[in-house]
């Protein structure tokens, strides 16, 4: 545990920093135009890194994968992760995070590899919307094909990541709603947050979550249902009249960083203990300092087996023990809490602006 007593449970792990949309609180076009220098392939992690470094986490507490990016499809061979993932018993949930526009070619390789959860950030079905949110105009077709594609490949359930900006598209949740209510999706509203520092973050640009939860409950009727496990971020409701669940993620209004059990890990292999951190521990270097893994090694695209045809992976109980003890020192000593003193307008601990990291490179 940390030093508020909260476990280590939930790893999100970015497999790259790059992504095909320009969405403007994450990736604005006029910052990450053409020619942008994202990180090298050579300092990604590979898969069989990864796989080693879930391996040592699980006995340290994690039970849940959320892989993201960036964009995580956007490298080549996801599956053979999620199905080397997959083959660690103790893992009681491997999910993965999508903008879905790659869905349409690789979401039934992704659902045999052995993926079940499924989230996909939509925040708008209004093409004129969306494209001025993406930044790729013409592409939400693509998205929406991409969802069905995962419906008819088995997932279930698909969950909706909608971001909510004043007078960009909180005129469409009641939409959204709708949206997702006839196709079974499990909606969740997400208040735009002051993540990193290129977003142009404003308040006047937060809407409440319970503004929007108000407006819905006037139309459906919404049922509050018990937190799943401790740690979880969406309060979520059940429709009186039976048709689904939405729910509400609302760091800005209503902090949960006294129960967040979340872990990140970037694409470059740096662990990260807040979400609003810049304080990462350097496990690519560990990994490769002490020959745990060779930094050439690659993933072949071969099913749903992991295949390390490039490097040698040692998985030495004397290497796995050192990285081990470094992540539990690590973590221990973790007292983030940024959320809970903006709120509070207090003097922030453990995380600062100044050293804060973008989203798209730490695993959102």
């Amino acid at each position: 545990s940390d030093t508020l007593g909260r476990p280590m449970h939930d790893l999100r792990i970015s497999l790259t920093d790059q992504c095909n949309f320009r969405c403007t609180y994450c990736m604005p076009e006029e910052l990450f135009g053409e020619g942008h220098p994202f990180l090298p392939p050579a300092s990604l992690l590979t898969f069989p890194e990864i796989e080693f470094l879930v391996r040592v986490m699980v006995p340290l507490g994690v039970r849940k994968i959320k892989i993201t990016g960036g964009e995580p499809l956007l490298r080549l061979g996801v599956h053979t992760l999620i199905g080397a993932l997959a083959q660690i018993p103790e893992l009681e949930d491997i999910g993965l995070i999508t903008n879905g526009f790659h869905l349409p070619v690789v979401a039934e390789r992704l659902r045999r590899a052995g993926l079940r959860r499924l989230t996909i950030s939509l925040d708008s079905v209004v093409a004129e919307t969306f494209d001025r949110i993406v930044g790729r105009a013409g592409t939400l077709p693509r998205v929406l094909q991409g969802i069905e594609v995962a419906r008819h490949a088995g997932f279930d359930p698909i969950k909706i990541n909608m971001v909510v900006q004043r007078g960009v598209n909180d005129g469409e949740v009641v939409e959204m709603a709708e949206f997702a209510r006839d196709r079974g999706l499990e909606l969740r509203f997400i208040e735009y947050m002051d993540v990193g520092s290129r977003n142009s973050f404003h308040e006047s640009l937060v809407v409440p979550n319970n503004e929007i939860r108000d407006r819905l409950e006037k139309l459906f009727g919404l049922l509050p249902l018990d937190p799943n496990y401790r740690g979880e971020v969406a309060r979520v409701y059940e429709y009186a009249d039976g048709a689904g669940r939405v729910g509400f993620i609302s760091s800005m209004t209503q902090p949960f960083c006294r129960d967040c059990t979340r872990v990140r890990l970037s694409a470059d292999g740096k662990l990260y203990r807040c979400l609003f951190s810049g304080i990462g521990l350097d496990l690519r270097k560990l990994l490769r300092d002490t020959g745990t893994s060779d930094s050439g090694a690659t993933m072949t695209d071969s099913g749903a087996t992991m295949t390390d045809s490039g490097a040698t992976m040692t998985d030495s109980s004397s290497a796995a023990g050192e990285v081990s003890r470094a992540i539990r020192r690590f973590w221990s000593v973790r007292s983030d809490r940024y959320s809970e003193q903006r709120a509070n307008r207090e003097p922030v601990s453990g995380s600062s602006r100044a050293e804060r990291l973008e989203m798209y490179r730490m695993g959102g």
